[in-house]
């Protein structure tokens, strides 16, 4: 008897629901007269932006104020900030022109006062400091990009190349960095003269001016990892016993146990020496640091480089020492957020996931074996965790 009331029970909550009226979800109050003027309007200008302080009106309905304004595009935008504030920034300004914005009360009922109507005046967008600020220069098989964001702003790089027709086209990638010190390289390009341009975006679509340049990239090809194999001299350092280092070159970039590693015990500089195949003028490495399964994966942490050095040679003593070895640069790691140790941005993510890329100065003698030297790791010691290595240059 009981499953039969169950059952009539559900057939009429579900025809209940059959005939159910479509709602509109509304305000819980209702409350049509509009509530007062925001007071005494004061404004501070900022780099793209303006921060606008006021005193409420006395509603105890008040929700919150807004600010409508338009961009230079013709955008229109809207900022809202909760009752429980005083002020409120516009921003995604291009210019250093006066704009109009108008602050409303709105209140729980979703009934808005009388607008107040001023004038704010931003200071220069961050993308006029930085596009003053960029340079372009050759790198091998591309270009390299340098500016100074001194104020941290999310901006893109867009990047254009002259095709084979002579047109500028979008290169395959561009830059997106909130970093102070932003240097990156865009390769892909053969070592022929063309036309490259860079112009400064940000997130409003305010653009700077555009940088022209005719620059010839360096030569470079990768040296095939399929000539690399491991040395060990006297003084080369020990590596943890499932991390041999046929690790750095066997094409899995981000999985345990594929990755060299070396002894975390020894905490002076350590070294280890790999033969790459083949005598070559080298330009650079492109280093794949091991990510720590820490919140996900984790880079600039732990046993990744930070310090360190580069030396090469075409015939190393027998004895390990370092005589008959030229060192072909000295390196150190770079976080481009600038975040605290062991937090990493999306960009931080997206870079170290790319490979971390250390250039040569051009002239270095042609070189057949490589050492790596840790001086100290991002954790503080000197042990090293490699998850993959490629090395370029010209073996012609």
């Amino acid at each position: 008897m009981m499953k039969l009331k169950i059952f009539l029970f559900s057939l009429l909550v579900l025809a209940g629901l059959g005939c159910a009226k479509e709602t509109t979800l509304s305000p819980l109050e209702s409350n049509g007269t509009p509530p007062g003027k925001v007071t005494n309007v004061q404004w501070a200008a900022g780099p793209g932006s303006a921060t606008i302080t006021y005193a409420l009106p006395s509603d105890k309905d008040l929700l919150y104020v807004k600010a409508v304004y338009n961009l230079a595009s013709g955008r229109e935008m809207e900022v809202k900030a909760s009752y429980y504030g005083r002020s409120l920034m516009v921003e995604g300004f291009g210019d250093t022109e006066e704009h109009e914005v108008k602050l409303y009360a709105v209140n729980r009922s979703e009934v808005a006062s009388d607008p107040v109507t001023i004038k704010v005046k931003p200071l220069e967008n961050p993308i006029w400091g930085v596009f003053r600020s960029l340079s372009m220069a050759p790198d091998f098989s591309g270009i390299r990009i340098t500016a100074k964001n001194t104020s941290k702003a999310d901006l893109a790089f867009e990047v254009f190349a002259e095709d084979s027709t002579g047109k500028l086209k979008p290169a395959t990638n561009n830059i997106y960095s909130s970093a102070e010190d932003v240097a990156r390289t865009i390769r892909g390009y053969d070592s022929i003269p063309r036309r490259f341009a860079v112009t400064v975006r940000d997130r409003w679509l305010n653009y700077s001016d555009t940088l022209f340049a005719h620059l010839t990239p360096y030569y470079e090809t990768e040296i095939p990892r399929s000539g690399f194999r491991a040395v060990t001299l006297p003084g080369d350092v020990g590596l943890h016993k499932d991390t041999p280092m046929p690790g750095m070159w066997d094409g899995i970039a981000d999985w345990w146990p594929a990755v060299t590693m070396t002894s975390s015990a020894v905490l002076t500089p350590q070294w280890i020496t790999f033969d790459i195949g083949k005598l070559a003028t080298l330009s650079r490495v492109l280093i794949y640091d091991y990510g720590e399964y820490i919140n996900g994966r984790t880079y600039f942490y732990a046993g990744n480089l930070f310090d360190f050095e580069i030396w090469g040679s075409n015939n190393p003593p027998a004895d390990g020492s370092f005589d008959n070895w030229i060192k072909l640069g000295t390196f150190k790691s770079v976080k481009p957020s600038g975040t605290p140790y062991g937090v990493n941005t999306a960009e931080d993510l997206e870079v170290a996931r790319a490979g971390l890329s250390y250039t040569f100065d051009p002239g270095m003698p042609k070189v057949k074996y490589l050492r790596i030297k840790s001086i100290k790791n991002w954790q503080g010691t000197t042990y090293f965790a490699i998850a993959e290595i490629r090395v370029f240059g010209d073996p012609r």
